[in-house]
């Protein structure tokens, strides 16, 4: 009875956290389409057969579907889910009917409505972190080392209590909290910290060990440290402005990293068998929902963050692919053809029925094992 309640409990979680995520981004696609005068068919949070909704005035269907891995909004004139036009039903439209579709609107405001669902991601993110600086303060830690980790990285190149950290190889360090976003895809390359000890400028060069750390959730993660503790942590008030600034600040880095993780993986310097799917992502929202609040909504803003990024990869099926056609369009002054979207598209599908297939792979691995 106890395993059945705590599916069930993993489930409403990941449900929960999916929805929110994924009904931001779509109506990111469905404001501004509604703003272009697109006409709206379907806006459903899940795929397949329709569990429930209804039908608002000018003729949308809002409704839930059977399989919670996604949403999509269908306008007018749209084939299927997945964007690509009904030429025949169009064709057979009145001129005024083709206004109302997504396929005969110009291409900055076709361009402008698939970029306001990835958009929508960010700015969910953006105001949670805001939410969390202006509830909590901004830490504000100097980059200052309280502490050196006996027989660390830091400890055998040198580095004293006392230390200030000023620049992580090129990059520039403003305060603590920055010093392990700059190494968090680190693969055991030697660093160089410019520091300033006794008012005197040094360069210290270390590699950062790859050590096994808890996420925060109670999971095992493998992660860069070199071996140092800030000093006291204090929390400062901010306005609204600073505290925006900084939350876009950390979105950025959020997105960032994301990249070069990903870049690592594609050129096989990093595993991908960390890679989480829906069940590593219900296994998080469960945990998560145990915690707090905070913590539930800390982690749809690291997914939102994600979500947003992924989908303005340049891959067809993604938001990102049809940005490219468009950009591709513009610089022709002609759309491809027909058939080289096509062709696109069934690419496109490919590699997210593998990438689904491979997470869900490393999901059911690190279940059982």
């Amino acid at each position: 009875m106890d395993a059945l309640l705590n599916i069930l409990h993993t489930l409403g979680a990941f449900f929960i956290v999916i929805s929110v995520i994924v009904f931001i981004h779509e109506f990111g696609h469905y404001f501004v389409a509604k703003l272009c005068g697109v006409k709206i068919e379907a806006f459903s949070i899940g795929f397949g057969r329709e569990i429930f909704g209804r039908t608002d005035k000018s003729g949308t269907r809002w409704k839930f579907s059977l399989l919670p891995l996604g949403g999509y909004v269908k306008m007018y004139g749209d084939a299927s889910e997945a964007s690509t036009a009904d030429e025949d039903a169009i064709e057979q439209m009145s001129e005024e009917d083709k206004k109302l579709t997504f396929h005969h609107k110009p291409l900055w405001k076709k361009a402008a409505i698939v970029a306001a669902g990835p958009v929508s991601n960010f700015i969910l993110t953006i105001l949670v972190f805001c939410y969390f600086i202006m509830t909590t303060g901004l830490p504000s830690a100097e980059p200052v080392v309280g502490s050196v980790i006996p027989g660390s990285a830091a400890a055998e190149a040198g580095l004293q209590v006392g230390d200030r950290i000023q620049r992580v190889n090129t990059t520039g360090v403003k305060r603590f909290s920055d010093i392990p976003y700059l190494i968090s895809t680190n693969l055991g390359t030697p660093i160089t910290l410019s520091i300033e000890r006794g008012g005197e400028p040094r360069q210290i060069i270390l590699t950062p060990r790859e050590v096994e750390d808890d996420d925060g959730l109670g999971n095992k993660i493998k992660r860069p440290l070199i071996g140092i503790g800030s000093a006291e942590i204090k929390y400062e008030d901010v306005g609204l402005g600073a505290a925006l600034v900084e939350s876009v600040r950390r979105t950025y880095v959020i997105c960032e990293t994301t990249l070069k993780i990903l870049g690592q993986m594609v050129t096989g310097k990093r595993s991908a068998e960390d890679l989480k799917g829906p069940v590593g992502i219900a296994q998080l929202s469960g945990q998560a929902a145990d915690k707090d609040f905070y913590t539930m909504l800390w982690l749809i803003a690291m997914l939102s963050a994600n979500l947003g990024l992924v989908n303005l990869l340049p891959v067809p099926m993604l938001d990102g692919g049809h940005l490219a056609y468009y950009a591709a369009e513009a610089a022709r002054g002609k759309p491809l053809a027909r058939k080289v979207q096509e062709y696109g598209f069934r690419f496109g599908f490919i590699v997210l029925i593998a990438l689904m297939a491979f997470t869900l792979f490393n999901d059911l691995r690190r279940l059982f094992t």
